[in-house]
């Protein structure tokens, strides 16, 4: 294949993360956003080593396996890739996924392992729990827009007033919101020229207690053709932001909502960057958190604070690894949970061990969860704000299992020999990336680790990620010890 050509092929098989594989003639290519059974027409952008990648520029005809039911931004938008498949079908493609990468990586290991399938989410659609979303215009000098970029673009932004990873408050506030801008005539934000007023909607919904928090993110200009470095009259702003906080407010009053509004909020930015932060946030209602139960434990969730999107689903990937964990022999255990977040593991798993220590480098996501702990009653906690490459050297004891869920790029090189050398009978590993699991768990082969057992959670439904949960054990842990 030659760079700049347009070819047309089937979809043989799709390969994580996203990654389908074109047919055309005798070779093949990568095409992202496509579907096995898809003939697509792509256009060639990079061949590198004999392997060529494509954009793809059109769906010539639909798959045999699309029979499911897509919402009317599918394709556009950018947020859903396997929308018109089924579900079924949709977790059998990532379970094939998960397993492929795992046998590549345990090719190594020659005791037996045990892979366990994909448990689905327990609610496929309306699941998530945040959502952010962003003001612009669909098409170049269009009229005001509200939702999610399209596919391929960052800055076309489409409406995507049925989006069905949301329930229908997320829908209802999303049209309120736009129409009231509309209305008032509110210049959006432009990533180039960094001028106007809105940048951002950012929407939580807590799943088990139903309560709200609606954050509008702007930068500091004049809200009706603002001009970068000089701010807007406060005046005017103010005047809009309680018209911004009166039409939420009146749909939660006519019974518009089924959840109900616990906060309203408006941060100013002025990034440079296309980022949601907050140089300074203002409460215009209630307060500036949720609540939300997960296990029969309740946590805070403030504006930022990190909790899995898919409340549903962490219980089954959180149920998954506590019982990966299993009964320790007593409770005189330490168990490291490493890369912490905001603790939700740590709380989850603080009743199979005697102390949990919990160790993140996010230091807002720290104080939650000290926060949370205190909030559940739990005194068996404590969280350590670092790099976990650096705290492991501070830490003098040694744990008696460990629970690693690590961001994205998994962990870091240098940490790996670390955990290694604890030399502890139990690690489960948790990831968001499997192919980041796959190149961690050569290392952990060659530490003198094996893989028992593995299994894949649909987190994110409709779209191509997914979680996985490993357990590893020690090789001849008791001999080990007898050589110490």
């Amino acid at each position: 294949m030659k760079k700049g050509q347009v070819y047309t092929g089937i979809v043989e098989r799709v390969e994580f993360p996203n990654k389908g594989i074109v047919r055309a003639g005798e070779e093949t290519c990568v095409v992202k956003n496509s579907l096995p059974g898809q003939k697509v027409s792509f256009l060639v952008n990079k061949v590198r080593h004999g392997k060529a990648e494509a954009r793809l520029l059109e769906v010539v005809e639909s798959s045999p396996l699309e029979t499911g039911e897509p919402c009317s931004h599918f394709g556009v938008c950018g947020g859903c890739t396997y929308l018109s498949l089924p579900y079924e079908e949709q977790l059998q493609i990532k379970e094939r996924q998960v397993q492929k990468l795992l046998e590549r990586a345990l090719e190594g290991q020659k005791e037996p392992w045990q892979w366990e399938g994909i448990k689905g989410s327990p609610q496929p659609y309306g699941y998530r729990n945040k959502m952010e979303f962003s003001f612009g215009d669909e098409v170049k000098d269009g009229p005001l827009s509200l939702g999610m970029h399209k596919r391929g673009s960052m800055y076309d932004v489409v409406h995507v007033k049925d989006c069905r990873i949301v329930d229908v408050d997320y829908q209802r506030i999303l049209g309120a919101v736009l129409a009231y801008f509309q209305g008032q005539c509110t210049s959006f934000h432009h990533k180039m020229r960094h001028e106007g007023f809105l940048r951002h909607l950012l929407v939580r919904k807590a799943a088990r207690t139903g309560e709200i928090l609606v954050a509008l993110v702007t930068s500091s200009q004049a809200p009706r053709g603002g001009v970068y470095g000089q701010p807007g009259d406060a005046e005017e702003i103010g005047a809009l932001l309680e018209g911004f906080r009166a039409c939420l407010l009146g749909m939660q009053e006519r019974g518009e909502l089924s959840g109900v509004l616990a906060g309203i909020l408006h941060i100013t930015n002025d990034s440079l960057a296309d980022v949601v932060q907050s140089d300074r946030t203002e409460i215009l209602y209630g307060r500036d958190y949720i609540y939300e139960e997960l296990l029969g434990l309740r946590f805070k969730i403030s504006t930022f604070s990190f909790f899995q999107t898919n409340t549903y689903s962490a219980e089954v990937l959180y149920e998954t690894a506590r019982e990966y964990v299993g009964e320790l022999d007593d409770k005189e255990k330490l168990l490291y949970d490493l890369y912490s977040g905001t603790g939700t593991i740590a709380q989850l798993m603080a009743a199979a061990a005697d102390r949990v220590i919990g160790v993140e480098i996010v230091e807002e996501a720290v104080e939650a969860a000290r926060e949370n702990a205190a909030l559940n009653g739990l005194q068996n906690c404590r969280f350590i704000a670092g790099d976990v490459l650096k705290v492991l050297d501070e830490l003098t004891e040694k744990p008696d299992i460990i629970i690693l869920d690590p961001p994205r790029d998994g962990i870091h090189p240098k940490a790996l020999p670390k955990i290694i050398g604890y030399g502890v009978e139990k690690i489960v590993y948790i990831s968001c990336k499997p192919t980041s699991l796959a190149r961690d768990l050569e290392v952990f082969l060659e530490g003198g680790y094996h893989v028992e057992r593995a299994v894949a959670v649909d987190q994110f439904p409709w779209t191509a990620n997914v979680e996985t949960v490993c357990l590893l054990s020690k090789l001849n842990v008791k001999q080990h010890i007898e050589v110490e």
